[in-house]
């Protein structure tokens, strides 16, 4: 017996060092892989980047779509390979392009797609951009840290999170101080580091940039709270509407659908702009529901269009609150300086909310011009009606929730969506002049690769060709469903991840199939293949737009 309990204890501490050493190389395998993974991305091209991201993305989210059985009545019908995968990347570019149906995907399904529009939405890309942009300036403070270390004859100095600064003497900090200095120590370092700033500027040279880094750091802060509070806010009142309005509840309760998944589903989907919603019909089975559409409207508008102002101004707020009040003036005052394109100046961003609004504005009044008496309308009062215009008016702008059939509007407001599509998230009516230094101008008309570059808009003309190329069998047999201004409109809603689309009818074919059945998916669902895969790559191309915004440069019309 004692030989059996010496070897339980030799073994039991055989098992402990080997669960400490795979746990130790766990460790340092994961520490590694996070050190070449930072290396790598502060190395190479953010735009190569962003490709291998997204397209990683939409193939790991096949792969699950494709893993989860569908929830279907026809248990004989499965989605094809380049369905799954077109919704994938659909998924993961926030576009909301359909080709199946939304009621045949499963609960697994559903949130595997919930995922990746989280991980997807520009939000959530901007934020972790910002990380690894502020880590790389992270390593360039420690390296002129570690040289100023060496040339010192005091302790080191520390560049930390807190800014730990290396023992001054108390005679030192005096003398370098002015006389009429007025300093208050608030107990943070503040006044050390304004005296640091005065004696060892001209040698070490980097207060500004350690401020910059503090900063982004705060700023960090103020996007995971702002995103985290949207998020909790809009999943809670949706949640609670539907728990309160019977109407809602017997809609979800019809179509077997989870009522938390639905939820945050499509909170998700609405402040990540893609415009997915669990159901067929979208949101025209919410129509009546003015109560939900009305808390959808700001998820829309805080996720997208108004994102950059309302992000300044919760910056402004918090510093109102004497909270970090140094970082949040860096902040509001160095905007190009900290590099975060979605925090504008204080200009831009106030021009950016009269914009927003000023679009709004004119798709509601032609909408009603236009529209009011509409089929899409029928059955609504005018309360109703009104905030139904409001949201289609709103998700217009790279969202694509929608309460109507496109497909039954005039031709003034589609060709007026078209062009609310093709604008950038923030076109501004901006009357200040952006001076550009001559210098500039001639080093960028020397690049061979910029000049060669083609506008956005020779882009989508291009896409669009390809598209009545693939297409031209089905543009003369099928005529009445496709034509060119919907073929325009979905690579258009393609390219702005907009996700709006006129669909098909059966009703509008020329020469009427016997087993047609109109679905509720996009217009896209009824192309070829080939067509889908260019549409796949429009979306792609869409996601990535913000890298070609100045192409198009050495074009010149005279």
């Amino acid at each position: 017996m004692k030989m059996f309990a010496w070897f339980g204890k030799k073994l039991q501490h055989l098992c402990s060092v080997l669960c400490g050493q795979l746990t130790l190389s766990t460790k340092s395998l994961f520490f590694l892989a996070a050190c070449l993974c930072r290396f790598l991305l502060q190395q190479t091209n953010p735009l190569l980047v962003q490709i291998i991201y997204f397209f990683s993305l939409s193939s790991i989210g096949f792969g699950f779509l494709k893993i989860f059985k569908p929830r279907t009545s026809s248990p004989s019908f499965t989605p094809r390979n380049l369905d799954l995968f077109f919704t994938s990347v659909s998924s993961a570019t926030v576009s909301s392009m359909s080709t199946v149906e939304m009621e045949v995907f499963s609960n697994p399904q559903l949130i595997t797609i919930t995922i990746l529009m989280f991980v997807g939405g520009e939000v959530f890309t901007s934020m972790v951009g910002l990380h690894f942009i502020r880590s790389r300036l992270k390593t360039e403070l420690d390296k002129i840290a570690a040289s100023h270390a060496r040339l010192s004859t005091t302790q080191p100095i520390i560049v930390d999170d807190q800014i730990e600064l290396g023992s001054i003497s108390k005679s030192k900090l005096d003398a370098s101080k002015p006389e009429n200095d007025d300093v208050d120590d608030d107990g943070d370092g503040e006044a050390i580091v304004s005296v640091y700033d005065e004696t060892l500027h001209s040698s070490f040279g980097a207060t500004s940039e350690n401020l910059r880094y503090l900063s982004m750091k705060h700023l960090g802060f103020v996007i995971l709270s702002y995103f985290v509070v949207v998020h909790v806010i809009g999943v809670l009142g949706v949640s609670l509407y539907i728990e309160v309005i019977s109407s809602a509840k017997m809609v979800l309760k019809n179509k077997g659908l989870n009522r938390f998944t639905f939820s945050v589903f499509t909170v998700i989907s609405t402040f990540a702009s893609c415009g997915f919603v669990p159901t067929n019909e979208n949101m025209v089975v919410f129509r009546k529901n003015s109560g939900m559409l009305l808390m959808l409207v700001p998820q829309v508008l805080l996720g997208n269009t108004l994102y950059p102002s309302c992000l300044r101004f919760c910056v402004w707020l918090l510093g109102k609150f004497n909270y970090k009040k140094r970082e949040t003036r860096y902040l509001l005052k160095k905007t190009e300086e900290v590099g975060y394109k979605h925090l504008l100046s204080r200009e831009y961003s106030i021009f950016l909310v009269a914009t927003v609004f000023g679009f709004i504005v004119v798709q509601i009044v032609v909408f009603c011009s236009m529209d009011w008496n509409s089929q899409g309308l029928v059955g609504m009062n005018v309360y109703e009606k009104f905030v139904g215009v409001l949201f289609q008016s709103v998700n217009s702008r790279h969202s694509g929730e929608t309460i109507v059939d496109l497909s039954i509007l005039s031709s003034a407001i589609l060709v007026l969506f078209v062009v609310m599509m093709y604008l950038p998230p923030y076109t501004s009516f901006l009357p200040l002049k952006d001076h550009e230094k001559d210098s500039e101008i001639r080093k960028r008309k020397g690049k061979l690769m910029e000049n060669l570059i083609f506008s956005q808009l020779s882009y989508l003309v291009i896409f669009v060709i390809l598209v009545c190329i693939t297409e031209r069998k089905n543009l003369k047999e099928d005529p009445l469903n496709f034509n060119v201004l919907n073929i325009v409109i979905e690579v258009i809603s393609a390219y702005g991840n907009v996700g709006f689309s006129t669909g098909y009818s059966c009703k509008r074919q020329l020469h009427p199939e016997p087993n047609c059945e109109d679905k509720w998916f996009g217009f896209v669902g009824k192309w070829s293949d080939e067509g889908k895969i260019i549409l796949i790559l429009v979306m792609f191309f869409g996601r990535l737009k913000k890298f070609n915004m100045n192409g198009g440069k050495a074009w010149k019309l005279l």
